[in-house]
């Protein structure tokens, strides 16, 4: 094991002052914390010293024996000084070593303490580890351009080096430094870095360490995560493998966070809606209720990987979140994927949105369903509400169709695609939303309905649906919705017994079946607008399009025999009830 150069700093200093007094001679536990009293006071503590040992034994700058007098205590030995390079060594993570600190960090918290910390900590820690490594390339450029020491300190430390601002008390060994202060000293840090970066305020500083850490419980619970993350430098992990780690605790404490009302969708239905909408390069993606960016994310990914990481820069991100807890796990999580632009809002979208009508290419998301309070007084209320609730207004029981009406204001004329993942009663219900649907469908704005397989989300195990809308058709597609039955497209989910989940394939068959817009035996069906009229504009999948039943051969000679046997079992059955019965009728006159 070796340091991280973040540790050099506080670990080799008190190295350097330990082989000062001791060399190559060994010593105890009460010897090295009484050598380093001496020079730094009694700030030095007992949690301070074990920081300190175990480091320096990752580093294997420390033999621990045991003594020879007594096996119960330990001596500590010092291996020579080596130059900082020598202990630095470069090893990128892996993806398995990262999911397998998360699980770790899950362990220790369970349900005793909201994720909102293993989040902020990982976060912290990546932004640090990153610092470092740019100060230090900063710094010895400086120095081989001919500058003083202290002037490539300054130099390192300038903005233009690095994605946000520190100071030496936000460094994470800094923090660390005392194990018993620790609650104070990422409280200080999380404030400086808020204050120092604008764009984190309301993100990084929500968390309240001080008052987590007021029980002993929760405190040596944060040493621990502490010491977790202190194993693992982060500085040169891959954005993709780094999110993949964010995105572990989420789907990790979903189930759990699904009985408190949050909201997570799954990231296979996310790819498949994806997959069907096709962002593209220059487009503007909106997800109005984007909860911790899953959408956003996924969208950027997408283009990334069919068209390039240089063209991913070119997709405009834009979201809004109702809840600020849920809005900072979302910057959070598009700064960990490397995503720095996308434009986040805080708000009500139904009742404050927060972008401009009209600007969207590209509108998608999973809002929450059913959501109720939303009736025609509430919505009048808010801002905007004749250009986007154009077709009517919903009941207070439901918002489905209220938030389908928003995501079609803000997508763009003549080409705007919009995509939602929704409850399936809107796809039927009567009253005010049936008038609606009829409005929207005789608009010709409905483009597909997809029926999802059951159990795919964590709140609810009914099946859910996909509704795609276009402003502005192709011409092959005016007059005409695409019904598609993916009932029985899915598997087991691996980890979550009572889940399931879509595979690759069953992702590439749907998004398959929408592109290419035709009528495939028991999985979809193109209808023209006059079926649907008949139907009383009921979209419910499985009035147009039913999979197909497996037929089971018969042998009817071996059903014809089995059914004589159960026949005699039967027969024997009641005839030794009757007797029984008489029996008993017997015993009872007598």
């Amino acid at each position: 094991m070796v340091l991280g150069l973040e540790s050099k700093h506080w670990v080799l200093s008190r190295y350097e002052k330990l082989w000062s007094v001791f060399g190559d001679r060994r010593f105890t536990r009460d010897e090295a914390l009484e050598a380093l009293k001496r020079v730094e006071g009694d700030a030095f503590s007992e949690d301070s010293l074990n920081v300190l040992l175990s480091e320096l034994r990752r580093a294997g700058l420390l033999v621990v024996e045991a003594d020879v007098l007594d096996a119960r205590r330990k001596v500590y030995m010092l291996k020579a000084p080596k130059r900082l390079s020598e202990l630095v060594a470069e090893r990128d993570l892996t993806r398995a070593d990262l999911e397998a600190l998360m699980k770790r960090a899950a362990d220790l918290i369970r349900t005793r303490v909201d994720y909102e910390f293993i989040l902020i900590l990982l976060f912290l820690k990546r932004v640090s580890d990153k610092w470092v490594v740019e100060y230090k390339r900063a710094y010895d450029e400086a120095l081989a351009d001919g500058l003083s020491p202290q002037e490539a300190d300054k130099e390192a430390r300038s903005a233009v080096y690095h994605d946000f601002v520190l100071t030496d008390e936000c460094l994470w060994n800094n923090i660390r430094r005392d194990p018993t202060r620790l609650a104070e000293s990422f409280s200080l840090a999380l404030k400086i870095i808020a204050e120092k970066n604008p764009e984190l305020q309301g993100v990084v500083d929500r968390a309240d360490f001080v008052r987590f850490a007021e029980s002993r419980e929760n405190l040596e619970i944060l040493r621990q995560l502490v010491e977790l993350f202190s194993e693992k430098r982060l500085y040169e992990v891959s954005p993709d493998i780094l999110g993949d780690a964010y995105e572990w605790v989420l789907r990790y404490f979903a189930p759990e966070k699904a009985k408190e009302g949050e909201i997570y969708t799954p990231r296979e239905v996310i790819r498949l809606l994806v997959e069907m909408l096709d962002p593209k390069p220059g487009e503007k993606v909106y997800d109005p209720c984007c909860g911790s960016g899953g959408m956003l994310i996924v969208s950027y990914k997408h283009v990334e990987e069919v068209y390039g990481g240089d063209k991913a820069k070119e997709l405009f991100l834009f979201g809004q979140e109702a809840n600020p807890k849920i809005r900072a796990y979302c910057k959070m999580n598009l700064y960990i994927h490397d995503i720095r632009d996308a434009d986040i809002q805080l708000g009500d979208t139904l009742l404050y949105p927060k972008h401009p009508l009209g600007f969207a290419d590209l509108v998608l998301a999973n809002p929450p369903w059913n959501q109720d309070g939303y009736d025609e007084d509430v919505l009048k209320r808010g801002e905007l509400w004749r250009q986007r609730y154009i077709y009517g207004f919903t009941s207070s029981q439901s918002a489905d169709w209220a938030w389908i009406q928003h995501m079609l204001a803000m997508a763009k004329d003549g080409g705007g695609r919009v995509g939602i993942v929704i409850d399936n009663g809107c796809l039927f219900r009567g009253g005010k939303e049936g008038d609606i649907r009829r409005k929207v469908v005789e608009a010709d704005l409905v483009d597909c309905v997809l029926l999802l397989p059951e159990k795919l989300f964590y709140n609810t195990g009914a099946p859910g649906a996909i509704l795609i809308f276009r402003k502005g058709k192709p011409v092959e597609r005016k007059g005409r919705i695409l019904f598609i039955n993916a009932s029985s497209e899915f598997i087991k989910h691996p980890t979550v017994r009572k889940l399931n989940t879509l595979s690759d394939e069953n992702i590439r068959r749907i998004a398959e079946a929408y592109k290419s817009f035709r009528d495939v035996e028991g999985f979809a069906k193109v209808v023209g607008l006059d079926e649907v009229r008949a139907n009383n504009y009921n979209l419910n999948v499985t009035l147009y399009v039913m999979p197909i039943e497996g037929g089971e051969e018969i042998d009817i000679f071996k059903e014809f025999e089995e059914l004589k046997v159960l026949e005699r079992e039967r027969a024997e059955t009641i005839a030794k009830l009757e007797e029984y019965i008489q029996q008993i009728k017997e015993a009872m006159n007598s």
